[in-house]
């Protein structure tokens, strides 16, 4: 299991902006692609945005234009700056990690954090 520590979620108004952090810990070798997931209440958890080793992207629709997504390979962290938040991004946000791989271990591991609350709201 796979140890990721999620960090800036808050309250924000409508048109404002937040950066989420979220890094994995221990003695990792590399770590494939690490992305930010969403669950409203009384919704099922939604892709907002993945990015690879690489450093490929993929966002969903809603939030193109608006969210950034990046990664530090060298910290095992990723980052989602979310700019131009509207009270439907309104949500708990979770961090994956997909196909990590520790030294000395042949294993690939995967993910979740324990979620961090975003609420865009006036």
């Amino acid at each position: 299991q796979v140890q990721l520590v999620e960090s800036g979620g808050g309250l924000v108004q409508p048109g404002g902006s937040l950066r989420l952090s979220c890094a994995a810990s221990g003695s990792i070798f590399s770590i494939n692609a690490m992305g930010w997931y969403r669950q409203a209440p009384g919704k099922q958890r939604e892709l907002v945005a993945v990015i690879t080793s690489g450093g490929s992207t993929n966002y969903a629709d809603s939030v193109k234009g608006r969210f950034t997504i990046s990664r530090d390979n060298a910290k095992n962290t990723v980052y989602l700056q979310m700019n131009s938040l509207k009270p439907e991004d309104t949500a708990v946000y979770y961090c994956n990690a997909d196909r990590v791989r520790y030294y000395g271990d042949s294993y690939y591991y995967k993910g979740w954090g324990q979620g961090t609350q975003v609420t865009v709201s006036s």
